[in-house]
Parts: structure tokens; C-alpha cells; sequence
């Protein structure tokens, strides 16, 4: 009974670890994507706003 609560506990633990992983691998691209995606609507932005403001 002992053993199995200990095998149980450390399967539990090593689980634990390979979700933390995940969830930090999946939240670093998320995060790279939206750096990503944010810099070109800026630029787009200020593109836009400079075609729209620029003397002819």
C-alpha cells in the first residue's frame, strides 16, 4: 500500500511537470505571436496615417 501511494504520488508529480512545460512552451509562442502581430498593425498604422497626412 505504501509503495503504490509513493508510485501514485510520483506519477502525479511528473505529470504536474510535463503540463507546466506545456503551458510555459504554449504560452512563449502565443506571446511571440502577438509581438508578431501587434508590430506590423503598427506599422501598417502608421503607414496609413503618414499616406493619409502626407502633402501632395
Amino acid at each position: 500500500m505504501k509503495y503504490g501511494l509513493i508510485a501514485i504520488f510520483a506519477l502525479f508529480l511528473s505529470a504536474c511537470s510535463s503540463t507546466w512545460n506545456g503551458v510555459k512552451e504554449d504560452s512563449s509562442a502565443i506571446w511571440d505571436t502577438t509581438k508578431e502581430k501587434s508590430s506590423e498593425v503598427y506599422h501598417s498604422t502608421k503607414e496609413a496615417i503618414h499616406e493619409a497626412t502626407a502633402e501632395e
